[in-house]
């Protein structure tokens, strides 16, 4: 089994306490530093565009009663160069880089090319940098550069248009960082067809609006079978700089849960998929299959990290005595997200939370990872969660490393 370490540098109140953006990163790199002196193997570090504080002033609030930002963290390759000067091992990833903001796929895939570049500089340079890649998690970071809806068709069908996004953006992202030259004319075009709804009447919407847009006869709309959008993004024959990188040092993995995009991106560059702690086992072990069949190499469980969020207690008396106090923990840091998150506390959400997170002393937790996952699986452990006690986190990550890693035959 493998240990990463998953940093949110989410600058969240907690018990009336919102500390700085300094303070913030301080205890980001403070911990960094530690986790590679642990032996973490690599250190995924969440990404943020634009500040929930500014945008829950507007009409569209997303999580108006959320008390400071979700992540500080905008750009990993600036944090990756950082982290990489403070340590000697650890490697670093995105979870996730976001992909439709800040310039789109080109531009990105420019960026990575570009830290490759110089992250590669010396030939006896073996880090690698992971490159998690999706849409992000909220519309608003993407709505200022044009990732809205561009008419009615769209507006109806946008859940699903989203969707068509993000694997074109796909396609245009890795085959930059592969090194092709393309034009938006060789992109597979985006279509809309009935299997890509979930609901019989959501894609008879889309088809009456497109209908209406196109004028086309009652006949013709019973017998549509797809819809074509255009481009959302359109180019000459381009090719991204530098040319010359070191593409070992790079990994990539996708954060959709969207089986046909796990399937798609592997067209191109070989990539992993992300899952987090709530999915289930099920759909975890359908992606590993899929994945067996279509990953572009040879498929390994730790090709497929995990999020996993850890509350344990070393402290004195019984292992039933920490387990408790663990638990007590990660009750108090799940009250305190459903709060910041909906505004009240639903002790029912709270209570399934904490049972899929794992709690306890180092013993339980021991137990607990046996029973819940695959002896080969990689796993990203996320300990600050809603935790600003920076020697508290600390202490939970040495307990994790030295007393319930060697007991699972942890190997970086």
């Amino acid at each position: 089994m493998k240990f990463d370490i998953f940093l949110s540098i989410c600058q969240t109140e907690v018990d009336g306490f919102l500390p700085s953006e300094k303070q913030m990163f301080e205890s980001f790199f403070d911990q960094v530093r530690l986790a590679d002196e642990l032996g973490f193997g690599t250190a995924w570090i969440a990404e943020t565009h634009l500040s929930c504080e500014i945008q829950k002033q507007g009409p569209q609030a997303v999580i108006p009663h959320f008390v400071g930002e979700i992540g500080l963290n905008t750009d990993i390759l600036q944090m990756a160069h950082k982290v990489f000067s403070q340590t000697k091992n650890i490697q670093v990833g995105s979870a996730i880089r976001n992909i439709l903001c800040n310039g789109g796929p080109l531009a990105h895939a420019e960026a990575i090319r570009t830290f490759l570049a110089l992250h590669g500089l010396s030939e006896s340079e073996k880090r690698k940098i992971h490159i998690g890649f999706a849409s992000g998690r909220f519309d608003f970071s993407n709505r200022p550069y044009g990732i809205v809806p561009r008419n009615e068709v769209e507006t109806v069908a946008w859940p699903v248009v989203k969707g068509k996004i993000l694997k074109q953006a796909t396609e245009i992202f890795l085959r930059s960082l592969r090194g092709d030259i393309f034009s938006s004319e060789e992109i597979q075009p985006m279509v809309l067809r009935k299997a890509d709804f979930r609901d019989a009447q959501d894609w008879m919407n889309a088809k009456t609006a497109y209908a209406e847009a196109e004028s086309l006869s009652l006949s013709a709309l019973e017998t549509l079978s797809e819809i074509k959008l255009k481009n959302f993004w359109n180019f000459e024959k381009v090719g991204v700089i530098p040319r010359d990188v070191r593409k070992d040092l790079l990994e990539l993995v996708i954060g959709t849960h969207d089986p046909e995009i796990q399937v798609f991106a592997n067209q191109f560059m070989p990539t992993g998929v992300f899952n987090l702690s709530i999915t289930p086992p099920k759909v975890i072990e359908e992606t590993h299959e899929r994945m067996r069949k279509s990953y572009q190499g040879t498929w390994t469980r730790d090709l497929m990290p995990r999020t996993a969020m850890v509350f344990v207690d070393d402290g004195p008396g019984t292992s039933e005595e920490k387990t408790k106090r663990a638990k007590e923990q990660a009750v108090k840091a799940w009250a305190t997200y459903w709060k910041a998150m909906e505004g009240t506390i639903d002790n029912k959400k709270v209570e399934q939370a904490v049972d899929n997170t794992l709690a306890g002393s180092p013993e339980q937790l021991t137990n607990l990872i046996k029973d819940k996952y695959h002896p080969e699986d990689r796993l990203m452990l996320w300990f600050d969660f809603n935790n600003h006690n920076n020697e508290q986190v600390k202490s939970s990550m040495i307990a994790f490393m030295k007393k319930v890693a060697p007991q699972l035959g942890e190997k970086r």
